[in-house]
């Protein structure tokens, strides 16, 4: 497999290494045997100004083989409630390369995920699988183009090297993209061992890198949850959009910059159903698809624990504020989905009942055991349908119920169909579609994977030539389908 070379146009900044060393640890990626790049995200590369040429490759430095001059390579400290229990944590095979300044002075995280063990590796070899790292490409990838906040993948490189998990597989590492790898963890860490002065660096380091509109408030903490809690409101309100399970919804997965990040146990729902849950550690459900909002809930409210110290010198007091800040979480919750809800069948004006309408759907679908992509999309798409979604007793009853509503619009129908195409994607990462995807490129055989990435660039446009892609797969598999903490 031929790849077009690039030069090293990274243009890196080090503001993280402003911050106490407290917060990281100056590390060098381990070298590679045989670096191979199997894997490169040219449209990524265009967003980053990163230029082509023949010239020497980024394999070496992709790989972790070889160091830029102009950076400092570290892994991150960082803590976190796993399943709800605190653990002290950090990079345990990420390294930050560096931070990316783009031409419009953009500034992105550059990490290469599987470059070796850390200080905070935990016993762990700090390497990570191909399948795993391509899985994160694929679905990270397909969530950008879903519309959704998410870290993206640059690279997999295979390293010509065994890992050793379950069984034997080959080694990759990914080069992931984000804002920054801020998460409610660090401050966590900051916050259990930390001084109040670390946690205050810490805070307007972040309030500089992502809210510089607060960066002069006395109210530097209060301000910072008020965002994170706005961010990750609509950032879980899209994954209830589009049907995706996180699978692993843990504090040091919940990124202050709002982005989807950390794809492991991740799926995606075919059957409706608030409890679908697939990853394999998650036996009690907390992390299942109707859980999510609670636990970004639960995930904010251990960031106003955190920031305490410096939302009021009282404690008391600060107690009460950050209070007050969490109480809002629901109402603004309500407010985001059901307007998301009603976006979804069409509904921009939300009138009584609208929402009794949205719920009836719901209870429709999860006793029909209906597809929850095609169900929707079934609405405005004129696809001919093997078997059509709405085609069940209680469907088509609500479906007469509501074009009675949408007939109120003043454009009708036509409105109606003009908004639920924002909103519904026709394409989805199909899990059975992405398991056999990637079964199929660790052989080397990438067909069915590009396939998928191309189909899934363009999700919300119905394509004839990818008519198969729509179906879910069948019940058994949905029955007995797990995914793992691969990455």
């Amino acid at each position: 497999m031929s790849y077009q070379q690039f030069t090293n146009d990274f243009q890196f900044d080090l503001s993280y290494l402003k911050l106490p060393d407290l917060f990281y640890s100056r590390v060098t990626p381990t070298p590679v045997y045989d670096p191979q790049c199997f894997k490169l995200n040219t449209d990524l590369m265009e967003a980053l100004n990163l230029t082509p040429s023949q010239a020497d490759p980024l394999i070496h430095i992709l790989a972790g083989n070889r160091i830029p001059e102009s950076t400092t390579t570290i892994a991150q400290a960082y803590a976190g409630h796993q399943f709800g229990h605190f653990n002290m944590l950090g990079d345990g095979r990420a390294i930050l390369l560096g931070e990316h300044l783009t031409q419009k002075q953009q500034r992105y995280d550059i990490q290469l995920k599987g470059s070796g063990q850390t200080p905070y590796s935990r016993r762990g070899d700090g390497r990570a699988t191909l399948k795993a790292m391509l899985r994160e490409y694929l679905i990270s990838e397909a969530m950008h183009h879903l519309q959704i906040p998410t870290s993206r993948s640059l690279a997999v490189v295979k390293t010509g090297e065994s890992v050793y998990r379950e069984q034997v597989q080959e080694g990759a590492v990914l080069t992931r993209v984000m804002k920054s790898h801020l998460r409610v963890g660090t401050f966590e860490f900051a916050s259990y061992f930390g001084t109040k002065e670390d946690l205050l660096m810490l805070s307007e380091y972040t309030l500089n890198r992502h809210f510089p509109m607060h960066i002069s408030s006395d109210q530097a903490g209060l301000r910072l949850l008020e965002e994170v809690m706005q961010l990750q409101i609509q950032l879980v309100v899209h994954w209830m959009r589009v049907g995706f399970i996180h699978g692993v919804m843990n504090t040091d997965n919940t990124s202050i910059s709002g982005e989807t990040f950390d794809y492991g146990p991740c799926a995606f729902m075919n059957r409706y159903h608030p409890n679908t849950v697939f990853s394999s550690i998650d036996s009690n459900g907390r992390y299942a698809f109707g859980n999510q909002p609670r636990i970004i809930k639960w995930n904010l409210t251990r960031l106003a624990e955190a920031l305490l110290p410096i939302i009021h010198e009282d404690k008391d007091t600060a107690v009460q504020i950050a209070q007050r800040t969490i109480d809002a979480f629901d109402a603004l919750w309500d407010k985001e989905y059901r307007r998301m809800m009603l976006g979804k069948i069409g509904i921009a004006q939300e009138q009584p009942n609208d929402l009794q309408l949205v719920d009836e759907l719901l209870q429709c679908m999860q006793l029909e055991n209906a597809d929850y992509t095609n169900t929707f999309a079934a609405l405005y798409e004129d696809i001919e349908w093997d078997v059509h979604p709405l085609n069940t007793p209680s469907l088509k009853n609500w479906f007469e119920k509501w074009k009675q509503r949408v007939t109120q619009n003043e454009e009708g129908l036509a409105t109606a169909r003009i908004i639920m195409k924002q909103y519904n994607p026709v394409f989805i990462p199909r899990n059975h579609l992405v398991e056999q995807a990637l079964d199929l490129a660790t052989q080397g055989n990438f067909s069915l994977f590009d396939q998928l990435l191309t189909c899934l660039k363009t999700p919300y446009q119905y394509q004839d030539s990818y008519r198969s892609f729509l179906f879910p797969p069948n019940v058994e598999f949905e029955l007995q389908y797990q995914t793992f903490c691969g990455t």
